[in-house]
């Protein structure tokens, strides 16, 4: 496949993430708590994995295309621009999901209309920045682990999106009372560039944290895990 064509595939990727799994939390939140938010993150993922992951690889996250680069799974020149396809995905998607929100009668733009992540004061549940940094890194280092032993040449065929999908609903089971759920940092971007604020201050930590639990997995996995036949 062309550069053109992955990049393409990463940005409806990552559109669809977050439409589904922000607009869940923000739209139907109040209905289908936090397990039907889990549920909406898992099956975002899980039918793009099979949209196209044929294409690009299925990553729709930052933090993944980093772990996919350390783990060798993703030339180093083509990181850049998937990260940047992402990004815009995700940040289009907030768009929608704003959009939609304005057509409901007395809204007003507030700090987690969007469904931003945070930690401290903005944490859904009050917990702080290191309850964060643990729980973001060591979810995200999960979460590549998770994929990277999926799609290795080992593993059952054809079940790698289920796997992917349900380690994310599992993911934002553990996660959503602490950070609301980042362990993507283009998830994160949309919701935090159109709230401003604490949002937007705290964006850098759901940047960092996730890379560094991503990296972590993907030099682990290769230098430990890995298979001769993969190498």
């Amino acid at each position: 496949m062309s550069l053109t064509k992955k990049l393409g595939a990463e940005f409806i990727g990552t559109f669809w993430l977050v439409l589904g799994g922000t607009g869940t939390a923000v739209l139907a939140g109040s209905g289908v708590g936090t397990l039907g938010i889990s549920l909406a993150f898992g099956l975002t993922v899980l039918t793009m994995v099979y949209a196209v992951g044929g294409i690009s690889g299925g990553h729709f996250n930052p933090a993944v295309s980093f772990g996919l680069w350390a783990g060798g799974r993703l030339p180093a020149k083509d990181l850049l621009p998937y990260i940047i396809s992402q990004v815009l995905g995700g940040i289009l998607a907030s768009a929608v999901v704003y959009f939609i929100l304005s057509g409901k009668a007395g809204f007003e733009l507030q700090t987690g209309s969007l469904a931003s992540n945070g930690y401290g004061e903005h944490s859904p549940d009050g917990y702080s920045y290191m309850s964060g940094l643990v729980i973001e890194i060591v979810m995200t280092f999960g979460f590549l682990f998770v994929i990277l032993g999926a799609t290795s040449k080992k593993a059952p065929a054809g079940f790698a999106g289920l796997a992917i999908g349900l380690a994310l609903t599992l993911i934002h089971l553990i996660s959503i009372p602490v950070t609301n759920t980042s362990v993507n940092p283009a998830r994160s971007t949309g919701p935090a560039l159109f709230e401003g604020g604490i949002a937007l201050t705290q964006l850098w930590f759901f940047w960092v944290m996730p890379v560094i639990g991503a990296l972590i997995a993907g030099f682990l996995w290769k230098g430990f895990f890995e298979s001769k036949e993969e190498e």
